[in-house]
């Protein structure tokens, strides 16, 4: 059987030769941005029979949105609202400095846009739910061990250099970096972290339903 980080590095090689449909990816994207996310009325009976196919398509459709937008915090957060109905459009666009938290070495953003996914479903309204905001943080409390366990770190260095490239390309450093970003396929492989934080998101929300 093979250990996690050669799966990893499997997964890593099928996301870079993958055939993206770009267009259709777009045309999802632009959808949503047009009439904004639809609200969903959640079955909980269903999404816990569908579980595993709908975590599937949550993880696929956070690959796609990196892909397209180049942003793991974006893709993520967007995957898990639009399967489950939450929050709008000006919550992506909140999230553009949240990469590697600005780029700056620090939390991957496949970790900021499931958590704040988490705070979408889990949150409320009330800035006196405190009850609510310790939904929130118990769900964090779950997901970030549960990424760290998958990737090995919430760290966007340590992620790229030990699951996807092997080394640290900061693409924001200079515009060599940048051109060895690209070349590495880093929008595509990058699409792993997207992916998992979303994955992840979604299962805690799928099985916050089995209390009922």
């Amino acid at each position: 059987m093979p250990d996690h980080q050669t799966t990893l590095h499997r997964r890593v090689a099928e996301l870079t030769a993958r055939e993206w449909d770009q267009e259709r990816i777009r045309d999802r994207f632009r959808r949503l941005t047009d009439e904004g996310i639809p609200k969903k009325k959640l079955d909980g009976e269903r999404l816990l029979a569908e579980r595993e196919k709908i975590l599937d398509q949550v993880q696929r459709s956070a690959e796609e949105y990196e892909f397209l937008s180049h942003s793991c915090a974006k893709s993520s957060a967007l995957a898990v609202m639009e399967r489950f109905g939450l929050g709008g459009m000006e919550t992506i666009r909140a999230l553009s400095p949240f990469p590697g938290f600005g780029m700056t070495g620090g939390i991957c953003g496949g970790v900021t846009g499931g958590l704040i996914a988490l705070g979408l479903f889990f949150g409320g309204d009330d800035l006196e739910d405190y009850e609510a905001t310790g939904r929130t943080m118990t769900a964090a409390r779950a997901f970030i061990p549960r990424f760290k366990a998958e990737l090995g770190s919430i760290s966007c260095p340590q992620i790229q250099e030990e699951a996807i490239f092997g080394r640290y390309l900061d693409p924001r450093a200079s515009q060599e970096n940048f051109e060895a970003f690209k070349q590495a396929k880093g929008y595509e492989k990058c699409a792993l972290p997207a992916g998992v934080g979303a994955r992840i998101a979604a299962e805690l929300i799928i099985d916050s339903f089995k209390d009922g």
